[in-house]
């Protein structure tokens, strides 16, 4: 396949919405459907400020879940995530800025490499899970 990953990628996932979502298909081809889904990367948690050791992407799509808890004092914690080049050491994505309790998922759309996390955080406890973006065949 040649062409832009990350428009590969978009098209996979409208293409297996559009295969779930009431196309019905002959059994003997289910084997050879496009897929998408999350390959786990790493896994970091902590209290305060903090730079993660490097991990390699190697599609143009991926995300960082992630979890705050444990605020003190109340309605004082920050927590925000920057992605950078692990090679060149700038910033590439502001991927997370959260103010207190919560939870979410933020997107990366950017090209492959090494990358690391910038952690910066005060008042609260972090967890953080990166996963990439991956297509396959069932």
């Amino acid at each position: 396949m040649h062409g832009n990953p990350s428009i590969l990628l978009r098209a996979a996932l409208i293409v297996a919405i559009l295969m779930s979502s009431g196309c019905h298909s002959d059994p003997k081809n289910e084997a050879l459907q496009t897929q998408v889904g999350w390959r786990p990367v790493e896994t970091w948690s902590g209290h305060g400020d903090t730079q993660t050791e490097s991990f390699d992407i190697q599609s143009t799509q991926w995300r960082v879940k992630w979890t705050t808890k444990n605020e003190n004092p109340p309605g004082m914690g920050t927590f925000k995530v920057t992605a950078h080049s692990a090679i060149s050491g700038r910033p590439i994505a502001l991927v997370v800025e959260h103010k207190g309790v919560g939870s979410g998922i933020g997107y990366v759309d950017q090209d492959p490499r090494l990358y690391d996390l910038v952690i910066e955080s005060r008042g609260i406890d972090w967890s953080v899970s990166v996963e990439e973006g991956v297509i396959g065949t069932e």
